[in-house]
């Protein structure tokens, strides 16, 4: 079999695998992903970064780009970026109302720094972000919630 043959065969088993766990649900998007002994001081965080008009906008600019939180999140944060088609579970889906609802911006800010055990979510702090960057995107990310689910 040939390299270009071979090739096709990979790219098929890829997209094969991908369609499998494409559209994985969400892993429990209500439950915390802050460890136990870590989510009090989580939620007692407050972002010092004030939503603003600004604010949001600097934090889509950061979500699109540098922070490349599209990939996985989407454009319009629901989960359904094209690295994140390949994610069992899915990234989170930030047009949920009961999420934002339920999550304090410590607890974001948190699994931005560290990652979230058990998906593909990784710590963009330092590597990627800034902690003041990634409060920003927070911002925006809320945003993504228009109802009152």
């Amino acid at each position: 079999m040939g390299t270009f043959s071979k090739f096709l065969g990979v790219s098929a088993a890829v997209l094969m695998l991908s369609a499998s766990v494409a559209g994985a649900e969400e892993k429990d998007p209500l439950k915390p992903r802050v460890p136990a002994d870590q989510i009090a001081e989580a939620k007692a965080m407050k972002n010092p970064v004030a939503s603003s008009p600004e604010s949001i906008a600097k934090g889509k600019a950061l979500f699109e780009g540098k922070g490349t939180c599209f990939n996985c999140h989407g454009k319009e944060g629901k989960g359904d970026g094209p690295a994140g088609a390949i994610l069992n579970p899915s990234p989170r889906n930030f047009t949920n109302c009961k999420f934002h609802k339920k999550r304090k911006d410590g607890e974001l800010f948190w699994v931005i720094k560290n990652g979230s055990p058990g998906t593909g979510m990784v710590s963009l702090i330092p590597a990627a972000i800034t902690e003041e960057e990634a409060w920003t995107i927070i911002n925006y990310e809320r945003s993504f919630c228009k109802g009152d689910e």
